[in-house]
């Protein structure tokens, strides 16, 4: 198999990190998308639910917050979702606008199969890096987001 780092086009040569994130990215992103399909998920509603499962009742504002998803994705994704039979959304008691979801019994039967799920996922993600590695890797994509975040938001005007 050729070295993945031998295929960086000549324009990415001076971000080669940049590219292998991508690269990554898309690869652990489409295995991850096959696996949610087998579930009759789509991405992204993996991770609604497992805010869910952790606290049941949110609001769809609590909800976007903590995906980092935009609002047209997040409520795309509850409609489906509430199509589905797994959540339901209904307005909040102290303010009609505001739109609380939880999870029905269909929903919260999710929890094991979205977990072994990512346990599959991380066996597959991490089969041939030493337990050094794994935590080396995983510090440093924390460090790459934040810094990616932050200068993102650095470049926004009124930042």
């Amino acid at each position: 198999m050729t070295d993945p780092a031998s295929r960086v086009p000549g324009t990415a040569r001076d971000g080669r990190l940049s590219y292998a994130v991508f690269q990554l990215a898309r690869a652990h992103r489409a295995h991850a998308s096959a696996m949610l399909r087998e579930m009759n998920l789509h991405p992204g509603q993996e991770l609604l639910l497992m805010q869910l499962f952790d606290r049941d009742g949110q609001t769809q504002s609590e909800l976007l917050d903590s995906v980092g998803l935009d609002h047209s994705t997040v409520s795309k994704s509850l409609r489906r979702m509430q199509e589905a039979g797994l959540l339901v959304r209904e307005p909040a008691a102290y303010d009609r606008r505001v739109m609380i979801v939880h999870l029905t019994e269909k929903g919260r039967a999710m929890r094991e199969p979205i977990a072994d799920m990512w346990r599959s996922l991380e066996e597959i993600s991490v089969r041939d890096l030493s337990p050094g590695q794994i935590e080396a890797f995983t510090e440093a994509a924390y460090a790459i987001e934040l810094s990616v975040r932050d200068r993102g938001r650095a470049a926004l005007p009124n930042a």
